[in-house]
């Protein structure tokens, strides 16, 4: 007897649906066909024992499954559960009526219980497309797929749950989850606050106008100085996550299986942090199993990259495309994927190996060249995508003591999103833009005029200062940002000085 049941597969952040045909005829053997991997293969073990865990047994006759499309390499072992169902159908012991209206995804216990498997967001979503009645699938995983609305989601504990569901012997409710609400009424939560910061005003603003415009940052200053206080500090700033938001960036993460237990829409944006040990593939996505790196999950949040000279150069080097196009392409032999990667960029860096170049109080101890060494470590095109350098000296003792109260990250965010509402209607004609540090040459010119005084002032500045060709763009930019939080329409010579002030690692002669 011939069945079909249907699961799906993770490919980017798309799912694509299997269709797992089992066919059950006299003789002997089991064979299992359309590119399964070894955790595939391995699932008859652990489909056979969870079937006579509950009473069951499995048809001792020749088994034949194919998994199509053929040519698409089926990975992980989430199929446990669609292949149990079509064996258990082919052989008579199920209700094979109603199978076809429904996906089915899970890796089965020896014991017959479900556990979770990872995408089952993207699998929800594509399940809708393609017009299923339902998706069952562990008990876990269930407010995450009940995100997707007009789609029947049942969350089974047990594989005899789900034969009692087909065979028609308990009713089951679906797990009902209204988006909307729940997500309006699961507001950003942070651990940490602004207001935890005890000095460093200038950083403050600095980030400020970073959250404000959307610009990638880096921070320059001596070990202790709070440069990492600080970066952790940024996305309780940024504006809440819409609904959009909240959705891309949960897809990624539960293709990345980074979702726990019963987790429904992720509210915070994403901070990533990852080591300097990191390799290529571990930033930017892709491997054997194809998965999203942590520039993708940090998709809509802040990847910071502490002490930035450490990363290896060719780590750091493949970021230059990421941070123009807002997504990374994984091209392989065997398959390509698109993950998205619209995030911050936040950096932070010793000014030298001792770290004490430009110290108020301490010495450098570097020898000479060593500063400019350090620097090199990043390359120029890497630091042409960075809007915003800043320098940090560390806090006096009577900072430190102030008990005095200071902005919150409410307070903060509160003039951030003002900015964002100005440069979301300023941009509502113009595809793909959304913040001021999109902008190309093209919009520049047209939103980013400067009056006489603003020119004589910047030409003076670059000049004076030595400052390079490709800081011209990036001042125009964070000085348009700068404008936005004063909500002024014209860019006035106060917006552009204090822009100006934000090119540290481009004067000549900073590093020696």
């Amino acid at each position: 007897m011939l069945v079909k049941t249907y699961g799906s597969a993770c490919y980017g952040v798309k799912a694509i649906t299997i269709t797992v045909e089992v066919d059950v005829s006299p003789g002997l053997g089991f064979l299992m066909v359309g590119l399964p991997d070894n955790a595939v293969k391995e699932s008859q073990q652990r489909i056979s024992t969870a079937v006579q865990s509950i009473g069951l047994k499995m048809p001792g006759r020749k088994v034949v499954i194919n998994m199509a499309p053929a040519d698409i390499r089926k990975e992980g072992s989430a199929y446990d559960l669609p292949l149990a169902i079509g064996i258990l159908a082919a052989s008579g012991q199920i209700d094979a009526s109603r199978l076809e209206q429904y996906v089915l995804m899970g890796e089965l216990s020896l014991d017959g219980y479900l556990r979770p498997i990872a995408g089952a967001l993207p699998i929800a979503i594509q399940a809708r497309s393609e017009a299923f009645a339902g998706f069952i699938l562990p008990k876990e995983n269930a407010r995450e797929a009940a995100v997707v609305n007009k789609l029947d989601v049942y969350g089974m504990e047990t594989l005899q749950d789900v034969i009692d569901f087909f065979n028609g012997a308990r009713s089951f409710e679906p797990l009902v989850f209204n988006t909307r609400e729940e997500f309006a009424g699961n507001p950003a939560n942070y651990d940490v606050d602004f207001s935890d910061v005890k000095g460093q005003e200038n950083v403050k603003r600095a980030l400020e106008i970073a959250a404000a415009g959307g610009h990638n940052m880096i921070m320059i200053g001596p070990p202790g100085a709070g440069k990492t206080m600080l970066a952790k500090r940024l996305p309780t700033i940024l504006p809440p996550l819409s609904l959009q938001e909240a959705l891309e960036t949960t897809k990624i993460h539960s293709v990345a299986g980074k979702l726990g237990k019963n987790a429904g829409l992720i509210s915070c944006r994403p901070f990533r942090s990852p080591h300097h040990t990191i390799s290529n593939v571990g930033l930017v996505g892709g491997g054997t199993n194809p998965q999203p790196g942590e520039i993708s999950l940090a998709h809509n949040g802040v990847l910071f990259l502490d002490e930035l000279p450490e990363f290896q150069r060719t780590v750091l080097e493949v970021m230059r495309q990421p941070l123009e196009d807002r997504q990374i392409t994984v091209a392989r032999a065997k398959y390509s994927v698109d993950y998205p990667a619209n995030f911050m960029l936040v950096a932070s860096m010793n000014p030298c190996p001792c770290g004490n170049y430009n110290h108020p109080d301490k010495k450098c101890l570097c020898p000479p060249g060593t500063v400019q060494k350090y620097l090199s470590r990043i390359s120029g095109p890497l630091l042409d995508r960075i809007d915003i350098h800043i320098e940090i000296t560390p806090v006096p003792f009577a900072k430190l003591a102030d008990m005095l109260p200071t902005e919150s990250s409410t307070t903060v965010r509160e003039r951030v999103i003002g900015a964002r509402q100005v440069q979301k209607q300023r941009f509502a004609a113009e595809e793909g833009i959304y913040n001021n540090a999109m902008m190309s040459s093209r919009l520049l010119k047209k939103y980013c005029v400067l009056d006489s005084p603003c020119q004589i002032l910047l030409k003076q500045a670059m000049e004076r200062m030595g400052l390079s060709a490709r800081a011209y763009d990036r001042i125009l930019k964070v000085a348009r940002t700068i404008a936005d939080l004063a909500q002024q329409d014209a860019i006035h010579p106060n917006h552009l000085a204090e822009a100006i002030q934000y090119r540290s690692l481009d004067r000549e002669g900073w590093a020696g």
